[in-house]
């Protein structure tokens, strides 16, 4: 698995805890994202991770945080009779991590599809990576047309990476999205005092 793979399951983790932990306090507030990334860093976060990897994962969160409502409603605009707030809770933040990459990273968005789909099949069910490849495929015709990626300044370092993660793990029976591997393991609980266990997984 490449390093920035890993990064990208790190950020997933930590979208996933800020969800969580936000659905859990009152009005829904939402946790600091300097809070979020050092309580992960500090206590949940793979040791395999080398320090590029980490700034990468860094970057993915806080720029997601950040521009959340932004992700959103692009989500929003390509899920058709789907409320974002219903989608279950790692689908949602597999699709905004993509998102953000696909506005505000030089990862070819083709390169960023391919990866989202990936750990959608680790963390997610069957059906929901084939709807969570719709969405993006959708997103990334718009913004193609909207705003093109200029080929001079993408980051191609991915584009010749091996695919045989996809082989290396079988893919998970079909299965609702409640019954999905949590990716945040025990990150949620870390950053607000163990609360989270009590939240479902769809907000």
């Amino acid at each position: 698995m490449g390093s920035r793979r890993k990064a990208r399951e790190c950020a997933l983790q930590m979208l996933f805890a800020a969800d969580v932990v936000g659905a859990a306090r009152e009005a829904g507030e939402r946790p600091r994202a300097d809070e979020l990334v050092r309580v992960y860093w500090n206590e949940l976060a793979d040791p395999e991770v080398d320090e590029a990897g980490r700034e990468f994962a860094t970057r993915l969160v806080v720029g997601a945080l950040a521009r959340r409502d932004e992700l959103d409603e692009r989500i929003r605009s390509r899920a058709e009779h789907w409320r974002i707030s219903r989608m279950a809770v790692v689908d949602r933040n597999i699709l905004r991590l993509a998102v953000y990459e696909f506005l505000h990273e030089l990862t070819p968005r083709t390169v960023a599809i391919n990866e989202a789909l990936e750990i959608a099949r680790r963390f997610s069910t069957y059906e929901a990576t084939q709807f969570i490849n719709g969405i993006l495929d959708a997103i990334k015709r718009d913004l193609d047309r909207e705003r093109p990626q200029d080929d001079d300044k993408l980051d191609r370092s991915e584009e010749a990476a091996p695919e045989a993660d996809a082989e290396e793990e079988s893919p998970k029976d079909e299965a609702p999205a409640d019954e999905a591997s949590d990716p945040a393991g025990e990150a949620s609980d870390s950053a607000d005092g163990g609360h989270a266990k009590a939240v479902n997984r769809e907000s």
